[in-house]
């Protein structure tokens, strides 16, 4: 007998990195309940930071306020990043798995810190408090 193990809409058929892109973007759609700007920032899941020196994902984008041009210091390891617009490139927020992944001991730990990295990203691009972004912000 060949086949799935289980069918498509059932959970054990999504992979890690599929229901982290879930955790995201239901975080990101929470918060857009709340702040409707953020309808037009991109929220992106990437594995993982480059180190700013070869052309990875945020290369060439400039040097910011937290580093080499991905936004990694080379020292402690980023758990998500705001890449403000330039040009055509609509502002965009990004999450990087791994790292997040690291962390979190659980489902619900991980669940729980994508949110509270998604939160402090859009603080950041929106020049607010965590606190102010989502009240429940820090709280289990």
């Amino acid at each position: 007998m060949r086949g799935p193990i289980a069918p498509p809409q059932v959970p054990l058929s999504i992979s890690r990195a599929e229901s982290f892109v879930d955790l995201v973007q239901d975080s990101a759609e929470r918060l857009e309940r709340r702040w409707p700007q953020l309808s037009g920032v991109d929220f992106t899941v990437l594995e993982v930071p480059t180190s700013g020196l070869g052309g990875g994902p945020g290369a060439g984008t400039g040097p910011d306020a937290h580093g080499g041009p991905d936004g990694w210091d080379g020292e402690s390891v980023p758990l998500g990043r705001f890449i403000a617009a330039r040009g055509e490139a609509p502002d965009r927020i990004v999450i990087y798995r791994r790292p997040v992944e690291i962390r979190a001991k659980n489902r619900d730990e991980r669940a729980m810190l994508v949110h509270e990295v998604v939160v402090e990203q859009v603080a950041e691009l929106l020049g607010l408090a965590p606190e102010s972004v989502d009240p429940r912000y820090g709280q289990e």
